[in-house]
This record gives C-alpha cells, sequence and structure tokens, in this order.
C-alpha cells in the first residue's frame, strides 16, 4: 500500500510538472490512471528540416512539443493517442541516424534518437503501451495514416509543373501525396478523412482527379441530405486560413547544429513495468 501511495504521488508530481512546462494554453495532462512513462528529446524531421523536440510517452498517448527553454519550458503542443501511432523502423540516413517513422492519421514524421539503444527503449516502449492499452480499453488500432510530406530543401521546382519556386512562387504540400507543389498545381482542396473529417485541405491536381470521384459520392450524400456531405463548388478553393497556417508552419524554426546533440538530454525511462504497482 505504501509503494502504490508513494508512486500515485511521484506520477501526479511528474505530469503537473510536464502540464506546467507547457503553459496556460496546453492540454490537461493529469488524469485518473494515467501514467507518465517516459520522456527525452527526439530529432524531428519537419518540413523545413530537422529540429529537436522534447517528447513525453504516457501509457495512453504521446505529446511532444517545440523547445523553449531546455527542460523547463514547451510550446506548440501536439498529443497523438497511442491507438492512433503505427512505428515502422528505418535504417541511418544522410543527416538522420537511429531514425524511424512514426506515422498517424493526421500526419507522419521521421523521428532521430541520440543511439540506437535510445531509439530501441522508444520503439519498445511505445508498441508496449499501445499493445497494453488497446488490450485493456478494446480500443480500435488505426489503420489509415497520413503520407509523409517530403521536406522543403528536397526539390528546387514544383514536383507537378516543374516551374521553379522563388519568393512569390512558393511551396505547398499535397495532403494527399506529400508531394511539394507550386500554389498554382494545388488550388484545389479536397477531404481527407484521417487528417480531417469534414474539412477540405490542400491537394494538387494528380490527387484531386483521383479523389473526384468519392468527392461526387459525397455530394450526392450531402443533396439527400446527409450532413457529412462535402461544401458546394464555390467554396472549392483552399481558404485563407489554410494558406496563412500552411505559409507560417513552424515558423519558429531553427537549423539543427548537430554538433549540440551531445548536449541534449537522453531518453528517461520513468516506469519499467508499465503498470500500477500491486496493492
Amino acid at each position: 500500500m505504501t509503494q502504490h501511495i508513494s508512486f500515485i504521488s511521484e506520477n501526479q508530481r511528474r505530469i503537473e510538472a510536464v502540464q506546467k512546462s507547457f503553459g496556460p494554453v496546453g492540454t490537461r495532462l493529469l488524469e485518473p490512471h494515467r501514467v507518465l512513462i517516459g520522456e527525452g528529446r527526439l530529432v524531428k524531421q519537419s518540413r523545413r528540416g530537422a529540429q529537436p523536440k522534447a517528447f513525453f510517452l504516457f501509457n495512453d498517448m504521446l505529446v511532444y512539443g517545440s523547445i523553449v527553454i531546455n527542460g523547463r519550458l514547451f510550446k506548440k503542443q501536439k498529443v497523438i493517442p497511442l491507438e492512433d501511432i503505427e512505428l515502422e523502423d528505418m535504417e541511418n540516413g544522410h543527416q538522420m541516424k537511429h531514425q524511424w517513422l512514426l506515422k498517424t492519421p493526421r500526419k507522419s514524421f521521421y523521428v532521430s534518437a541520440d543511439s540506437p539503444d535510445e531509439k530501441q527503449a522508444w520503439m519498445e516502449h511505445i508498441a508496449l503501451c499501445k499493445a497494453r492499452l488497446l488490450k485493456d480499453s478494446g480500443r480500435k488500432a488505426g489503420s489509415t495514416f497520413a503520407v509523409t510530406w517530403i521536406p522543403d530543401p528536397a526539390s528546387a521546382i514544383c514536383m507537378r509543373c516543374s516551374r521553379k519556386f522563388t519568393l512569390i512562387h512558393r511551396r505547398h504540400h499535397c495532403r494527399k501525396c506529400g508531394f511539394l507543389v507550386c500554389g498554382v498545381c494545388s488550388q484545389k482542396s479536397a477531404v481527407i478523412r484521417n487528417i480531417h473529417p469534414t474539412k477540405r485541405v490542400r491537394v494538387c491536381k494528380q490527387c484531386h482527379v483521383g479523389l473526384k470521384g468519392r468527392e461526387e459520392a459525397d455530394e450526392e450524400g450531402r443533396k439527400r441530405g446527409d450532413s457529412a456531405g462535402l461544401r458546394s463548388d464555390e467554396e472549392e478553393q483552399v481558404s485563407f486560413e489554410d494558406q496563412l497556417y500552411e505559409d507560417n508552419v513552424e515558423d519558429d524554426y531553427q537549423p539543427l547544429n548537430w554538433a549540440d546533440m551531445d548536449s541534449f538530454s537522453p531518453y528517461v525511462y520513468l516506469k519499467p513495468e508499465h503498470v500500477w504497482p500491486s496493492l
């Protein structure tokens, strides 16, 4: 009993500290039966390059965010339920070593650990927590995942029309194929339900053609009074809000100095048993 009470108190203290580190705009993390399993820093491959992020593994979700003050303050909190995560092991890349692919319905991206041991620990513990969550809760694992976006530096030209990107002729990403495309080649939008069940997102011309049949079926459903139907044709263009979001996504990006990797905090495995102590 004493061990159980001590664990509850220590776990609560740790979770409260993580919650506080994201400030008042962060999601509430302290919930009954939620356990903080581990925490550490991983390098996340973003559209503009590799960036260090703080990651926190709980028994039911994975949380990460941008680093403001090392170990004390984070922002842009992202929360991913474990049932929506699928991991794929990857070989070492030219820049990203000890990496793997983290796939989710809304976004998929590469992450890299500081060592093979840390990579193995993260992957094993995420997989174990997910398996136990599915077994104990009866939740179903996700089966549809977003494509991985091609990083901005990977192409200086539109991957559809080959026109060169400039300050005016900007890069965008098709949400269906992940290609780098220009604004002209990505004027259309479509509902991709694993990314958002109702909101239209940017897609390139080729992907829009492929999605057209499904959209027409949804439109028929809308005409019959189906509440899940799509918007009218006059709202076909990508919204200004979506354009603003995409243009400013990850605006706090700072190029990663790989020489500083040794200063990053290693993965900390907080609760090896992954379960509450016995009474």
